[in-house]
């Protein structure tokens, strides 16, 4: 059981995640402000990175450079934009979803261990878990009544977590 500090974690995970089943669309918008903003600073920091490397590597320069402007970019569309946020985690359970269903499937036909078949349909059964819930995702409201599930469910293993040894 856990103790001290991951218990204090597992309740504020919980409530979060309570908040955030009871008010969907306010926890998505917070969700892509923190996502845009995050995404907005590392742009912002790669463009120093850019001109600070410039006389040691040209190369380096410029794909920083470009990986900056791209992060200003998906930065800014990100803050605010709810349905962009339903859209790319949407797509990301569906791509996940698909690479889990490939990746069971070698791992039941690939070798003729018991383990890895029993590995590989649990992979097709998250898979497929994955692409229904790329299909609620879509929908800003299932969204974030999705990340109010994560957040309770984390909040609850917050509790059988072992304390960290960094003091």
């Amino acid at each position: 059981m856990a103790e001290g500090k991951n218990v204090l974690l597992g309740i504020l995970a919980i409530l979060i995640g309570i908040v955030v089943m009871a008010f969907p669309l306010m926890g998505v918008k917070v969700a892509s402000i923190l996502a845009g903003l995050s995404i907005l600073f590392l742009g912002i920091w790669m463009f120093i990175m850019a001109w600070e490397s410039w006389d040691s590597s040209k190369g380096a320069s410029i794909a920083l450079l470009i990986l900056g402007i791209i992060g200003l970019v998906v930065g800014l569309s990100l803050f605010g934009n709810i349905f962009l946020v339903s859209f790319l985690a949407s797509f990301w359970l569906y791509f996940t979803g698909f690479f889990l269903i490939i990746v069971g499937i070698f791992g039941i036909f690939g070798s003729g261990d018991t383990a890895d078949s029993g590995l590989g349909i649990l992979g097709v059964i998250l898979g497929i878990l994955y692409i229904i819930l790329g299909g609620y995702a879509w929908n800003p409201v299932y969204l974030g009544f999705l990340i109010g599930i994560w957040f309770i469910f984390t909040g609850i293993m917050q509790f059988f977590a072992a304390p960290s040894e960094a003091n």
